[in-house]
């Protein structure tokens, strides 16, 4: 291998790049949409930014972020005609420019429809990467997480049509939902082959989006037979998953694992909420829903992948750092404030445990983005780059053989 091989190697495509900083800079404009919405101090003040906070955290940071990631999959197993799977976050990302832009009062014709016909066009050729894979590769896993783009679809389709964010946010928070499970069958594969599991939860997942169909058409049963079709789907899930063992074996695996027990934890208690009160349109209930999919469920599942994730996207190491425990405690530690203080009407305690949420999404951020800036000088210092990463089968953080037991986690 020539010195300059390294650093090739290393070297993020300048457009993946573009993409990874619109969805950090999304990020940070929905936490400060949050922020505002829950009443504290916010670097930006902006009531049109406020109203914008959930579709700009699930479509513009987290959707963009999970077709990122699976376009550079479909990439990279593949060939170069697999490249047009990059036009999925790309146009995520446009939805996210066009409705920052509209937020921050320059002139977009036409509301939220061209951020919502960008979202519409990304979340269709997101459900066309499923369709690539599965002709390459077919498994219940694909399939599960095809029925996540499409109700990600529907729910731009209908946010677009101009729909409150209240009633949709159940298709919202499936697509973070079933995308994350039918990764996980992925990553775990071993732990769920056995007897009929995998076909078991495509069709509970199946029933999910059922589920969203009578959610939207008749919210009295429609909500309450959702609650019980997700409580389902995460308790066979979980109960399956092999993080239940490997919570025992210390450092990077049992992170992954508390993190993935806590977020079926959250998942369950949404699908609680609606099974036994029904529709949670308004209120501490919808607070507690919603943020129990996203916050509970979908970023602590971002937590526990993020050492495997990001690698693959940034092109670097991302060396596992305790740092990520205070990430995830500031995380479950203030969803759990924020739902009892919402419990008991406490308004103050309930803005205390939002602002912690806020605080560990961006020391999740930081824990990310500081070690890969670091490894990427340490890279351009080392042309061998042995800086920064292990040999391969070492079981230095970082290394192939830890990297390849994150993933089977």
């Amino acid at each position: 291998m020539t010195d300059e091989a390294p650093r090739r190697a290393g070297r993020v495509p300048a457009g993946r790049l573009v993409l990874l900083v619109v969805t950090g800079v999304t990020a940070l404009a929905g936490l400060d949409a949050a922020l505002l919405r829950l009443g504290a101090l916010a670097p930006v003040r902006s009531e049109p930014l406020a109203a914008a906070h959930g579709v700009l955290m699930v479509f513009g940071f987290l959707g963009t972020a999970i077709m990122l990631e699976r376009a550079v999959a479909l990439r990279a197993g593949g060939s170069r005609r697999d490249r047009w799977g990059y036009a999925a976050p790309a146009a995520s990302a446009i939805g996210a420019v066009l409705l920052l832009a509209e937020v921050a009062g320059l002139p977009v014709p036409g509301g939220r429809l061209l951020p919502g016909a960008a979202w519409v066009a990304a979340t269709a050729l997101f459900v066309g990467i499923y369709v690539a894979v599965w002709r390459r590769q077919p498994s219940f896993a694909v399939l599960i997480q095809a029925l996540g783009a499409l109700a990600g679809l529907g729910g731009a389709a209908l946010w677009t049509r101009g729909l409150e964010a209240a009633s949709i946010v159940p298709w919202w928070a499936a697509l973070l939902v079933l995308t994350i499970i039918g990764e996980r069958l992925e990553l775990a594969r071993l732990a769920f082959v056995s007897g009929r599991t995998e076909a078991r939860v495509l069709t509970e997942a199946t029933a999910v989006v059922v589920s969203l169909v009578a959610s939207l058409l008749a919210p009295a049963g429609g909500y309450p037979l959702l609650g019980v079709t997700l409580g389902v789907l995460v308790l066979d899930v979980a109960v399956h998953d092999v993080a239940r063992r490997t919570i025992r074996v210390p450092g990077l695996p049992r992170l992954m694992a508390a993190c993935m027990l806590a977020g079926y934890a959250w998942a369950m208690v949404a699908a609680l909420v609606w099974m036994v009160g029904g529709p949670a349109l308004s209120g501490y209930r919808y607070d507690i829903v919603v943020h129990a999919l996203t916050i509970g469920f979908a970023l602590s599942m971002v937590v526990a992948h993020a050492p495997v994730i990001v690698p693959a996207l940034a092109r670097r190491p991302l060396p596992y750092h305790p740092v990520m425990w205070l990430a995830a405690g500031l995380l479950h530690g203030g969803l759990l404030l924020r739902v009892l203080a919402g419990v008991r009407e406490a308004e103050s305690a309930w803005r205390l445990g939002g602002t912690l949420g806020v605080v560990a999404v961006l020391v999740l951020l930081g824990a990310v983005i500081v070690p890969l800036a670091l490894g990427g000088r340490s890279r351009r210092r080392d042309t061998t780059g042995i800086a920064r990463t292990a040999p391969t089968g070492s079981d230095e953080p970082g290394g192939t053989a830890e990297l390849t037991r994150s993933a089977r986690t």
